[in-house]
């Protein structure tokens, strides 16, 4: 990467990113502005310097990754010290990551613990707080499965958490699939151990899979939910959309943040754009600017 030519070109924009930035800003609001870059996936893969500084101006601070790759220690198409320059150039931050851990489900031991070595390396480049466990793959989600996850959960929160890293368990529907009387949620949050293994707690699909409601799952994991994802659920067809576009009613539904021991939050919308996913970032943003920004002040 010609980070010179970044700086130049970036020069030009800055006073404009600065003035947004600067209306967004609110001495009240606790949290920066957080957002899941899967969210914007296909402007990432293609222009990730303008999608940040597009984001940046209205009002995103702080972000989420997906798609590390180990081998080639890439993300994005730059290495993470690289992908931290431009980071810091745009006065942005990356808390935590989406990391592949799936594929390693059976693989040896000693390749899992290598594959998390890596990760750890790359979160520190960034400056990330949490290390994300993001999904388990189809094949995997059966009942036995779910207790081998509980146990790779904790070896890998030990070593997460020894190098002075968060680690955390990043939920979908699945894991509220009833399966004789529990589930594969209910066995993370009973053989995990709660100082090695947070909770990321992916709203809408408690809203669509769950029997609790996300103050619910606070009250009873009280300090462990270090990170919230926010996105709003279609109201006809239950699928993804943009805040303040569906059936979920944030301004009723958000848990506590002080009683979820919240330390980051990331809006997000995997699919189903009414226009395309900038404008479903930006439409989102507004909308949590107006509408939800007091209820985690």
């Amino acid at each position: 990467m010609n980070r010179r030519n970044f700086i130049t070109t970036s020069a030009i924009g800055s006073l404009s990113l600065m003035t947004n930035s600067c209306f967004n800003l609110d001495s009240s609001f606790h949290y920066k502005l957080g957002y899941q870059l899967f969210s914007i996936r296909d402007r990432m893969a293609i222009a990730p310097i303008d999608t940040l500084k597009e984001l940046k101006s209205v009002g995103y601070e702080d972000f989420e990754i997906y798609g590390y790759d180990p081998d080639k220690n890439k993300i994005y198409g730059f290495s993470p010290q690289e992908f931290k320059m431009i980071l810091n150039d745009l006065d942005l931050t990356v808390s935590s990551g989406h990391y592949g851990f799936s594929d390693y489900f059976n693989k040896p031991d000693a390749v899992l613990e290598k594959f998390v070595d890596k990760c750890i390396i790359a979160a520190k480049e960034l400056n990330s707080k949490y290390i994300t466990w993001p999904w388990l793959d189809p094949s995997l989600r059966t009942i036995e499965n779910f207790k081998i996850l509980a146990s790779k959960l904790n070896r890998i929160g030990e070593q997460v958490n020894k190098s002075g890293l968060g680690f955390a368990y990043h939920n979908h529907g699945y894991e509220f699939e009833k399966h004789n009387g529990t589930s594969g949620y209910q066995i993370i949050l009973n053989e995990t151990d709660p100082e090695l293994v947070k909770l990321q707690l992916d709203m809408y699909w408690v809203m669509h899979s769950s029997d609790l409601k996300p103050k619910e799952i606070v009250e009873k994991q009280k300090g462990r939910i270090v990170m919230w994802h926010i996105k709003d659920m279609d109201k006809q067809t239950r699928d993804y959309t943009e805040l303040g576009n569906g059936s979920i009613n944030y301004i009723e539904e958000l848990p506590d943040p002080k009683k979820s021991g919240l330390d980051y939050f990331y809006i997000e919308q995997g699919g189903n754009f009414a226009v395309d996913s900038m404008k479903s970032a930006i439409d989102s943003a507004n909308y949590f600017k107006k509408h939800l920004r007091s209820k985690l002040s």
